[in-house]
Protein backbone atom coordinates (compact mmCIF):
# COMPACT_ATOMS: atom_id res chain seq x y z
CA UNK A 1 0.00 0.00 0.00
CA UNK A 2 1.11 3.87 -1.10
CA UNK A 3 0.99 6.33 1.63
CA UNK A 4 1.71 9.76 0.63
CA UNK A 5 1.47 12.73 2.97
CA UNK A 6 0.51 15.35 0.77
CA UNK A 7 -1.66 13.64 -1.65
CA UNK A 8 -5.80 14.10 -1.46
CA UNK A 9 -6.11 9.92 -2.35
CA UNK A 10 -4.58 7.17 -1.12
CA UNK A 11 -3.72 3.84 -3.09
CA UNK A 12 -4.88 0.57 -2.47
CA UNK A 13 -4.56 -1.79 -4.63
CA UNK A 14 -4.86 -5.48 -4.65
CA UNK A 15 -7.38 -7.59 -3.33
CA UNK A 16 -9.12 -4.83 -1.24
CA UNK A 17 -6.65 -4.80 1.44
CA UNK A 18 -6.01 -1.58 3.18
CA UNK A 19 -9.12 -0.08 1.57
CA UNK A 20 -11.24 -0.02 4.85
CA UNK A 21 -8.55 0.45 7.13
CA UNK A 22 -9.49 4.34 9.12
CA UNK A 23 -7.67 7.34 8.48
CA UNK A 24 -5.75 9.64 10.35
CA UNK A 25 -7.70 11.75 12.99
CA UNK A 26 -7.37 14.86 11.94
CA UNK A 27 -8.73 13.76 8.52
CA UNK A 28 -11.56 12.08 10.04
CA UNK A 29 -13.07 14.33 11.58
CA UNK A 30 -13.55 16.58 8.55
CA UNK A 31 -14.07 14.24 5.82
CA UNK A 32 -15.52 11.05 4.48
CA UNK A 33 -13.39 8.22 2.42
CA UNK A 34 -14.82 6.57 0.01
CA UNK A 35 -13.70 3.98 -2.88
CA UNK A 36 -12.98 4.15 -6.42
CA UNK A 37 -12.73 1.45 -8.50
CA UNK A 38 -9.35 1.63 -10.98
CA UNK A 39 -11.14 -0.82 -13.59
CA UNK A 40 -14.33 1.16 -14.26
CA UNK A 41 -14.04 4.37 -12.37
CA UNK A 42 -17.15 3.75 -9.67
CA UNK A 43 -17.26 5.53 -6.84
CA UNK A 44 -18.23 3.34 -3.98
CA UNK A 45 -18.82 3.93 0.14
CA UNK A 46 -17.24 0.80 2.43
CA UNK A 47 -17.10 -1.91 -0.28
CA UNK A 48 -14.58 -4.75 -0.91
CA UNK A 49 -15.39 -5.45 -4.27
CA UNK A 50 -16.91 -2.96 -6.76
CA UNK A 51 -20.42 -3.43 -7.49
CA UNK A 52 -20.43 -2.64 -10.81
CA UNK A 53 -17.21 -4.60 -12.46
CA UNK A 54 -16.62 -6.96 -9.24
CA UNK A 55 -12.85 -5.40 -9.34
CA UNK A 56 -11.06 -5.56 -6.11
CA UNK A 57 -8.37 -3.20 -6.97
CA UNK A 58 -10.26 0.16 -5.36
CA UNK A 59 -8.63 3.08 -5.05
CA UNK A 60 -9.28 5.49 -1.38
CA UNK A 61 -10.13 8.90 -1.94
CA UNK A 62 -11.38 11.97 0.30
CA UNK A 63 -14.87 13.40 -0.24
CA UNK A 64 -15.57 17.31 -0.88
CA UNK A 65 -18.53 17.06 1.79
CA UNK A 66 -21.22 18.21 -1.20
CA UNK A 67 -24.59 16.45 -1.66
CA UNK A 68 -28.33 15.99 -2.66
CA UNK A 69 -30.70 14.63 0.06
CA UNK A 70 -32.24 11.37 -2.26
CA UNK A 71 -34.54 10.39 0.20
CA UNK A 72 -35.40 11.01 3.44
CA UNK A 73 -37.71 9.63 6.59
CA UNK A 74 -37.93 10.50 9.89
CA UNK A 75 -37.63 7.60 12.94
CA UNK A 76 -39.38 7.50 15.92
CA UNK A 77 -37.93 4.12 17.53
CA UNK A 78 -35.61 3.31 19.79
CA UNK A 79 -34.93 7.15 20.13
CA UNK A 80 -36.35 9.80 22.80
CA UNK A 81 -37.09 12.34 20.08
CA UNK A 82 -37.99 12.11 16.26
CA UNK A 83 -34.71 11.94 13.91
CA UNK A 84 -34.11 11.85 10.32
CA UNK A 85 -32.70 9.16 8.39
CA UNK A 86 -31.39 10.36 4.45
CA UNK A 87 -30.04 8.76 1.74
CA UNK A 88 -27.48 11.50 0.52
CA UNK A 89 -25.94 11.34 -3.17
CA UNK A 90 -22.68 12.79 -3.00
CA UNK A 91 -20.82 15.13 -5.34
CA UNK A 92 -18.49 12.08 -6.48
CA UNK A 93 -21.32 9.70 -7.38
CA UNK A 94 -21.64 7.63 -4.13
CA UNK A 95 -24.66 7.20 -2.09
CA UNK A 96 -24.06 7.68 2.38
CA UNK A 97 -26.50 7.19 4.97
CA UNK A 98 -26.24 9.69 7.03
CA UNK A 99 -28.85 12.62 9.56
CA UNK A 100 -29.15 16.01 8.29
CA UNK A 101 -29.80 18.85 11.01
CA UNK A 102 -32.54 20.42 11.45
CA UNK A 103 -36.33 19.88 12.20
CA UNK A 104 -36.53 16.10 10.91
CA UNK A 105 -39.91 16.71 8.85
CA UNK A 106 -38.21 19.79 6.97
CA UNK A 107 -35.86 17.65 5.31
CA UNK A 108 -37.15 17.11 1.45
CA UNK A 109 -35.69 15.12 -1.41
CA UNK A 110 -33.13 17.37 -3.78
CA UNK A 111 -32.07 19.38 -0.91
CA UNK A 112 -28.26 20.23 -0.91
CA UNK A 113 -26.47 19.77 2.04
CA UNK A 114 -22.57 19.72 2.68
CA UNK A 115 -21.02 17.43 5.59
CA UNK A 116 -20.72 18.94 9.03
CA UNK A 117 -19.22 15.98 11.22
CA UNK A 118 -18.13 12.72 9.45
CA UNK A 119 -19.46 10.73 12.62
CA UNK A 120 -22.46 11.56 14.81
CA UNK A 121 -21.09 10.53 18.41
CA UNK A 122 -23.92 8.11 19.19
CA UNK A 123 -24.61 6.49 15.67
CA UNK A 124 -21.57 6.83 14.17
CA UNK A 125 -23.05 7.97 10.93
CA UNK A 126 -22.25 11.22 8.77
CA UNK A 127 -23.78 13.90 9.81
CA UNK A 128 -25.04 16.88 7.40
CA UNK A 129 -26.60 20.68 7.64
CA UNK A 130 -28.36 22.20 4.69
CA UNK A 131 -27.24 24.48 2.44
CA UNK A 132 -30.30 26.69 1.67
CA UNK A 133 -32.00 26.45 4.36
CA UNK A 134 -32.84 30.41 4.66
CA UNK A 135 -34.60 30.01 1.61
CA UNK A 136 -36.82 27.32 2.10
CA UNK A 137 -39.72 29.55 3.33
CA UNK A 138 -40.03 31.19 -0.45
CA UNK A 139 -40.58 27.97 -1.80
Amino acid sequence: MYHHSTSVAQSAVGFATGVLEPASADRAKDAIVYQRCTWCGTAMYHRLLCPVCQGSELRTERSEGTGTVRHSTVVHRNTPAARNVSLIEMAEGFVVRGRVMGPPIGIHSGDRVRLSTAKDPVRGEPVFQLLDEPYRAWS
